[in-house]
């Protein structure tokens, strides 16, 4: 088990070290993939799987998308320095837990998410910002962390979509 965790691990940061290497070109198709990912994870689901869960302690379906909504605000508004059009708002916890309002609000964040990146230039990449009081980090590597971030919670709701007798979208790599 200590094997497949230290795997896992350098995994991770092999490809976050490769997404943090990517041209901004490359990062917008990246994240339009995701997007339409997501759409397809979100379509998916019925209506009346939004507010389930898959046990009574874990978010429901509609507030794993948008916290990922959420995430997707924060990190490439901390990363491009572009203000987010839902201020300090979380739509977790505003949004309403139906297919309409989560799909409206989940999509919107990516939008916000590749926009931000398309502004800004190859070398901004490279420069650093503060991530709480003293933690500085290279934007590109916290976009590929903002990345990942999405692909997992994405990924959570395939449990969900199973639960509720759902076949997931087949997996979008290209």
């Amino acid at each position: 088990m200590k094997k497949l965790s230290f795997l896992l691990v350098m995994m991770a940061f092999a490809c976050t070290s490769v997404f943090a290497q990517m041209s901004k070109d490359q990062i917008v198709a990246e994240w339009q993939r995701a997007k339409k990912y997501t759409q397809a994870y979100l379509d998916a689901m019925p209506a009346d799987g939004y507010t389930f869960k898959a046990t009574p302690q874990v978010k429901s379906f509609a507030e794993q998308m948008l916290h990922l909504g959420d995430a997707n605000y924060f990190f490439l508004g901390t990363i491009s320095g572009k203000e987010s059009p839902i201020g300090r708002t979380s739509i977790e916890k505003t949004v309403e837990q139906n297919k309409e309002a989560v799909t409206k609000a989940v999509m919107a964040s990516y939008d916000f998410a590749i926009s931000a990146i398309q502004g800004m230039t190859d070398a901004q990449f490279k420069e650093e910002v503060t991530m709480g009081k003293d933690m500085k980090v290279q934007k590109g590597v916290l976009l590929a962390k903002a990345f990942e971030h999405q692909t997992h919670h994405r990924g959570q709701t395939t449990v969900y979509l199973r639960l509720k007798g759902v076949t997931p979208p087949n997996e979008m790599l290209f």
